[in-house]
């Protein structure tokens, strides 16, 4: 019996990709994990200097050393820009397609037709800058919180409609678009007014709902996220299943991932909660592929908080202590991420930077995973262990993590 644990402190990037002139130069010089260290220079995190940071960073922040016992590597990421949502899509082996950018305004016609072919009651709200407003409980318009273009936003009054149905509405959208994400969600807002009074328009060409403001965060919200080109038959945890292994998906990822056949532990932010819940599911009997997300790092990153980082950081390190001491001799762990937030790089957004790859497993020798060029190798890797089918997309590296003893055996 052996666990698979993929610990994802969001956001926990070592440093710009090389891609970044080009792609997105506001993130030009962007490291979260460097940065954050360098704030703090006699701050240790002991669990993770043991397992690589250090060496996977490329250099000394501050106190923490490499680690010659090591076994570790970074990894790119092949979607655009810094997506928690597309992050996680990679790293559960989905091979990334390129979304267009475009304001909702370019496809308003079109989606404005396929609702009402649906049978759906639809009006535009607005004068040259327009949503379009579905049966009188649902906002359609661009996200104006995430980089333009890239998300539209389906608000939802949940007094008024079911969320099924707003489901139903947020997947006619995804079928018009070809934008990265189209976002269906809502809450027991009450009054569609305050829908209405949240709408803005950003750079003269974008409008839609301000999200806090419209009151969908208060009270019932539910939410689900559609991504271009996510497919979750060749996902991980179907690939898993065809095997009979069970997946576990706690925190953020529980919200983002399909996981029909395995346990979701969703809705959750608290870290000392996820990780509690962690340590539980590894302690369970049986084979089972765990995914953790660490959220409030993150959060601490568009807040532009380096203190509050380093706190969620520090709380990270003990339990991962803890994990190690809870890991059987055939179970294995992996620590990574789903792209930057450097809270020092001038703005709030995420930020396009490869991530870490710590490794633990007993008895894999030390050594270097090199530069991978995708996330979805780790799924690839998570899939070979449990000798599963592969995923739609990376390249395994348990060959290099393969324990040195020759009498080792897995499943």
């Amino acid at each position: 019996m052996a666990k698979f644990l993929v610990l994802v402190i969001d956001s926990f990037g070592v440093g710009a990709m090389e891609d970044v002139a080009q792609e997105r130069p506001q993130d030009m010089g962007a490291n979260t994990c460097g940065h954050i260290l360098q704030a703090y220079p006699e701050i240790r995190l002991p669990t993770l200097e043991r397992l690589g940071l250090i060496n996977a960073l490329g250099f000394q922040a501050n106190i923490m050393q490499p680690c010659a016992s090591a076994l570790f590597g970074t990894a790119n990421l092949q979607h655009e820009g810094g997506d928690t949502f597309m992050g996680h899509q990679e790293i559960m082996g989905t091979q990334p397609q390129a979304p267009l950018c475009i304001p909702f305004s370019s496809v308003i016609d079109s989606v404005e037709a396929a609702l009402q072919q649906a049978g759906y009651s639809v009006m535009r709200i607005g004068e040259r800058l327009q949503y379009l407003w579905v049966n009188e409980a649902v906002a359609v318009g661009d996200n104006i919180e995430a980089d333009p273009g890239l998300v539209f936003n389906v608000t939802a009054n949940l007094t008024q409609i079911p969320f099924d149905e707003v489901k139903k509405i947020g997947r006619m959208v995804r079928e018009q678009v070809k934008v990265a994400r189209v976002i269906a969600f809502g809450g027991l807002i009450g009054d569609n007014q305050r829908i209405h009074r949240a709408a803005e328009s950003r750079q003269d060409q974008y409008i839609g709902i301000n999200a806090p403001a419209s009151g969908a965060y208060e009270q019932g919200f539910q939410v689900q996220h559609m991504g271009y080109g996510v497919d979750a038959a060749v996902q991980v945890p179907q690939k898993l299943h065809q095997v009979g292994i069970s997946t576990v998906l706690i925190g953020k990822v529980a919200d983002i991932v399909d996981n029909p056949h395995g346990t979701s532990y969703q809705d959750l932010v608290d870290s000392q909660t996820i990780l509690d819940i962690t340590l539980a599911e590894l302690q369970k009997p049986g084979d089972r592929f765990i995914c953790t997300n660490i959220q409030e790092t993150d959060l601490a990153g568009h807040a532009q908080s380096v203190e509050r980082y380093l706190d969620r950081l520090q709380l990270v390190d003990g339990y991962l202590e803890k994990i190690l001491l809870s890991l059987a001799a055939e179970d294995c762990l992996i620590v990574t991420a789903d792209h930057g937030n450097d809270p020092t790089i001038g703005h709030s957004k995420h930020t396009r930077e490869k991530v870490p790859l710590l490794v633990y497993r007993q008895g894999a020798s030390a050594g270097e995973l090199g530069l991978r060029s995708t996330l979805s190798d780790i799924g690839a890797t998570v899939c070979d262990f449990f000798h599963a089918p592969a995923p739609q997309n990376g390249r395994s590296f348990l060959p290099l993590i393969r324990p040195h003893d020759r009498h080792w055996s897995t499943l």
